[in-house]
């Protein structure tokens, strides 16, 4: 089995590869690593692939776990096309227009498309002297994007990355030490239309005043490269990734979790599951990284990531669930809704800092069925609701809070047009910040990982190639880039390559992209922003 960028397993040794968890970034790092040539096992302790993005499936109705919106495909179609595969062919897409609706507790709503015109007739009735502010901001960021990218794209492994030509060459157009909402507030007047373009701070599960303003690139990524449905939901993604690793011959060992590991001096050499041990020329560790590796490496033998330096870092807020299946289908409701609160830094600081139940919480909900009717049966449809709320403090005991801030969260729907769902209500099922942490096994429920502070990013973040064990690499959103999945699946890229190096041997290539990247070299020009429309490197 020989392909281009692949090694022929006739005349060298076929390196063994087992990665802990099939996330998005374990699947996406799969992929590669077998089409490399490796030997590759994939160690699940659930019964299904995609971890937070997997589907939940009850009396006929599929809802995805945990990501609903589907971002910047071109990443996630690089590493299709690298490995001799159309993503596009593979899981079909929609391009969602409207991208969202968002309605504010303080009066107003905003239909998000990426119809600029559109949007300056909807912004005039918010504050007529802010119409024209989002061309100006959509042509900041598409320059602050090409800057970043190869920042996005680059491991951090010590603080010799700083002075690395692209990060010198985008710092002028970073300003790290300036909040999102800061950044916004240089664009927008209105303080609601300062939130319809910071919120999406919630994706890496913080404020946007304390987020840092580099992340003004999430909500241009919305509007110039859209927001996508998955037909069958962000879950097929996964699923399908799966399927094709699969194929390619990795073995995946689903209701197998790992209990501990084998250290040979700093070096990992082993990992014992309850049913078997597997000894490896390298692991990948997709789980959750502050759950798995307090759970799984010896502290003594961490020093810079040893549980009570882990205990003292800033985590993400995380998130009430509803997953609802009903009766009919409210077709006037957009496929995505996010509603804010009245107050809402109050209830960001509810979140953040005081760690309490709001009485009026912001929430997001996904009428997925007005665009994809395969996920319910014929007449019914799913609602997904989300309320952000704090990561486990013990301030909140869930078991005994989580029927009265059900019976809440159903009221406050009543603000988007959804004052009768109790009646329609025929399925439910409900995962709560205590769920995340025991069921999912997430580090103190803390669905977004690691908050994305400046001191928490880049080379401060748990590293690729995992600084204090060797033989461990990360992929996923404890590591950088971080979370989301566009850059959960440009950290499988990161991870696979410097593993792949380590072993003496070649990554996936995107053939397009290479062939950007040599005529980049030769005329000095800059890469280009386009989705990557790549052919496969099999010679298909």
């Amino acid at each position: 089995m020989t392909s281009t960028g692949s090694w022929s397993l006739s005349t060298v040794k076929q390196r063994k590869i087992v990665i802990v968890g099939a996330g998005p970034g374990g699947l996406a790092s799969a992929m590669q690593l077998a089409h490399a040539g490796c030997d590759v096992t994939v160690l699940e302790r659930r019964d299904r692939p995609g971890g937070r993005t997997s589907a939940i499936e009850q009396d006929g109705f599929r809802f995805d776990c945990g990501p609903t919106f589907f971002l910047y495909p071109r990443v996630l179609q690089e590493i299709f096309r690298s490995v001799g595969f159309d993503l596009m062919r593979e899981v079909p897409m929609r391009r969602l227009d409207p991208q969202y609706r968002l309605t504010f507790g303080g009066g107003g709503q905003l239909d998000c498309t990426p119809d600029m015109d559109a949007m300056d007739q909807q912004i005039a009735k918010f504050s007529p002297r802010d119409v024209g502010a989002l061309r100006r901001y959509m042509n900041d960021n598409r320059v602050k994007l090409e800057k970043f990218r190869p920042i996005l794209e680059s491991p951090f492994c010590s603080l010799a990355d700083f002075v690395k030509p692209s990060l010198l060459e985008a710092a002028p157009h970073l300003h790290p030490f300036r909040s999102l909402g800061t950044e916004l507030g240089r664009y927008f007047h209105d303080p609601r239309l300062v939130i319809a373009f910071a919120f999406q701070s919630k994706y890496l599960g913080m404020s946007p005043f304390n987020c840092p303003s580099l992340f003004s690139i999430l909500s241009f990524l919305e509007y110039e490269h859209g927001v996508w449905h998955p037909i069958g939901g962000c879950a097929r993604v996964s699923e399908r990734m799966a399927e094709i690793a699969r194929d390619m011959g990795v073995k995946f060992r689903y209701d197998e979790s790992v209990q501990s590991a084998e250290l040979d001096g700093r070096k990992l050499k082993a990992l014992t599951t309850d049913q078997a041990t597997y000894t490896a020329d390298a692991f990948v560790v997709n789980a959750d990284f502050a759950n798995w590796v307090t759970r799984t490496i010896p502290n003594q033998a961490r020093k810079r990531w040893s549980d009570q330096s882990i205990a003292k870092k800033r985590f993400s807020c995380s998130t009430f669930m509803l997953y609802l299946g009903i009766d009919g289908i409210y077709e006037n409701l957009p496929h995505h809704s996010i509603h804010i609160s009245r107050d809402y830094e109050r209830n960001l600081r509810e979140i953040e800092q005081t760690h309490s139940l709001s009485d009026d919480p912001s929430f997001y909900v996904q009428n997925a069925c007005v665009t994809d009717r395969t996920l319910a049966p014929r007449g019914q449809s799913t609602l997904y609701v989300l309320v952000p709320v704090t990561h486990q403090t013990g301030s909140i005991d869930w078991t005994e809070q989580a029927p009265a801030f059900r019976e809440l969260t159903l009221d406050r729907l009543g603000q988007i047009g959804l004052g009768d769902v109790r009646d329609r209500i025929v399925t439910e099922r409900m995962i709560t910040p205590q769920s995340w942490e025991s069921d999912y096994a997430i580090y103190r429920g803390a669905t977004f990982n690691l908050a994305h502070n400046l001191g928490q990013m880049l080379h401060n973040r748990p590293r690729n190639r995992f600084e204090e064990i060797g033989g461990m690499y990360l992929v996923g959103g404890g590591t950088h880039p971080g979370s989301g999945l566009p850059v959960i699946y440009e950290s499988s890229r990161i991870t696979t390559k410097l593993l792949l190096k380590d072993l003496g041997m070649s990554p996936p290539v995107c053939p397009e992209k290479a062939s950007r990247q040599v005529k980049s070299r030769v005329v000095s020009a800059k890469p280009s922003l386009a989705p990557a429309a790549c052919r496969s490197n099999n010679g298909s």
